[in-house]
């Protein structure tokens, strides 16, 4: 199975998975599973899951994380008007395990042997009875207390397209889904496994539908477009002529519709609020040039890192906090899927959220080893950063930037780590002073050697601002001390050799 997955990531531009009932849970499993390969290896591939009459598969945890992820519009669970199979789990599974056992028995002898099957299910239709009736009773209790009853229950995720015989709906807001799994299923006299396994013919019909349009509504339907949408939604439900259940299903697709709007609106509203904020960066964008320009020749970072008491420099921190606010609560609207779905690939704020990554993380570096947090917590990078820079991490990561080689220095460093790997370095290089112990002094070194030669590249490269090469920027002092104890060492080992040479002749 997973050189067959490693063979059709490497051929294809996009993969999609599918399954029936039990096979449609172990669909979503197998998608998630990729989904999250594919996050650090290979994100460029299309991924696409679709279900039929399959289970719900987990909480709200899995719910949210699925949201947090933008996962959500890529899986699509098709489910039939009457079909028990994606609402039984929302029932709990105690009092309805002994009634599940059995009719999961007759479903399988269904499948394997159909006419065998469909005489083992008739004669046990009481089985069905009790539990399409305890299905709805709990259905319709979770519905009435509203989506805090779901928490700590199975929850679904992703859109959930509803099927009937008349059409079909498409619903991906999570409160509406439950609602409209209800609703459904009371307009239902009883349940048959049919309901669960004519899926192809309800694809086949919906497809015909699409190509057709039903000239015998277009008299009956409202002057507007928005109430003729959610017309045309409850036809296709196939429960618009039943009344109370008709009007219900009505008020949960038009709060659906409002609920969707919401972060379009969100989104328009973040973008009034990023230009407010841009005073804030370009102060700080000032401070860096009069920091590269002063005398003292310490650069950018470590002006900040041994700033005084100043009104300049309290006003530099203070817009700091400001940005990382404002960040944090982008994010914060993001993972709760109040942002559209696809906001994290919108050009405005990848590039956005970019130009402040490269900007603030050096501050933030700066007041991370100012304070001493490197001794309680440890070094910036695993102990220290920001869940935030992560996050712009991965939306950087989809961008493709043409590299073409630079005259000049950059204007921010592109590694925004690069101040938190000089203190390390540092770090570094007082341990090798104190150790007596040549295998770790050795390793040591090999850290040492590792990241003088990528700053190297950097700088060679000009991938680094003018700050790194100050005259007395931390990395400018580190690398004379670097430097100085390697010449040290170089003329201290053939005379650490040629004593060790002597010793062992007889």
């Amino acid at each position: 199975m997973c050189m067959q997955m490693s063979t059709l990531m490497q051929t294809s531009q996009s993969i999609i998975f599918a399954g029936h009932s039990i096979g449609g849970t172990t669909a979503s499993l197998a998608a998630l599973w990729l989904l999250s390969y594919l996050q650090s290896n290979s994100p460029n591939l299309s991924v696409l899951c679709i279900t039929f009459g399959s289970p719900l598969l987990g909480n709200e945890t899995l719910s949210r994380a699925i949201l947090r992820e933008r996962w959500g519009g890529k899986f699509c669970h098709v489910v039939s008007k009457y079909d028990l199979m994606p609402r039984i789990l929302f029932a709990p599974l105690d009092p309805i395990a002994p009634l599940i056992k059995p009719l999961l028995q007759f479903w399988h002898l269904y499948m394997t042997s159909p006419h065998l099957g469909l005489l083992a299910v008739q004669r046990n239709d009481e089985y069905e009875a009790k539990i399409f009736q305890f299905v709805s009773v709990h259905l319709g209790r979770l519905v009435e207390a509203g989506e805090e009853a779901v928490t700590g229950v199975f929850r679904p995720f992703g859109n959930y397209f509803f099927c009937s015989e008349d059409g079909a709906i498409c619903v991906d807001n999570v409160e509406s889904v439950i609602k409209m799994m209800y609703l459904l299923l009371a307009t239902g006299p009883s349940y048959s496994i049919e309901d669960h396994l004519k899926y192809g013919d309800y694809v086949e019909r919906i497809s015909s539908q699409f190509l057709e349009r039903k000239s015998s509504m277009e008299g009956e339907l409202p002057e507007s477009s928005y109430e003729a949408g959610v017309v045309l939604a409850l036809q296709s439900s196939g429960i618009a002529s039943q009344e109370p259940v008709a009007e219900r299903a009505k008020d949960c697709l038009k709060a659906a519709r409002r609920m969707g709007r919401t972060p379009n609106l969100n989104c328009a509203n973040l973008a009034i609020k990023l230009s407010r904020i841009n005073p804030y960066r370009a102060e700080i964008e000032w401070y860096k040039a009069l920091c590269d320009r002063s005398d003292d020749q310490m650069g950018y970072y470590d002006s900040f890192k041994r700033r005084g008491a100043s009104k300049r420099d309290f006003k530099v921190n203070l817009n700091r906090h400001k940005l990382a606010q404002f960040w944090d609560n982008v994010i914060g609207l993001m993972e709760s899927n109040q942002l559209p779905h696809d906001f994290h690939r919108h050009g405005k704020w990848v590039y956005s959220s970019q130009s402040y990554k490269l900007l603030v993380e050096p501050l933030d570096i700066a007041e991370y080893y100012r304070t001493g947090m490197h001794h309680i917590k440890g070094h910036y990078i695993n102990h220290g950063r920001e869940r935030r820079y992560q996050i712009f991490d991965r939306w950087w990561k989809n961008v493709r930037v043409e590299e073409n080689k630079r005259s000049k220095f950059a204007s921010l460093t592109q590694d925004t780590c690069f101040w938190a790997k000089v203190e390390e370095a540092r770090g570094l290089l007082d341990d090798v002073g104190n150790t007596r112990d040549p295998s770790h002094s050795a390793l040591l070194w090999e850290k040492m050697d590792g990241f003088a030669s990528y700053a190297k590249t950097l700088v060679e490269a000009k991938e680094v601002s003018i700050d790194v090469v100050a005259k007395n920027s931390s990395y400018s002092l580190w690398l004379k001390d670097y430097n100085e104890l390697k010449s040290q060492r170089e003329q201290f080992r053939p005379q650490f050799s040629g004593l060790m040479n002597r010793e062992l002749v007889p």
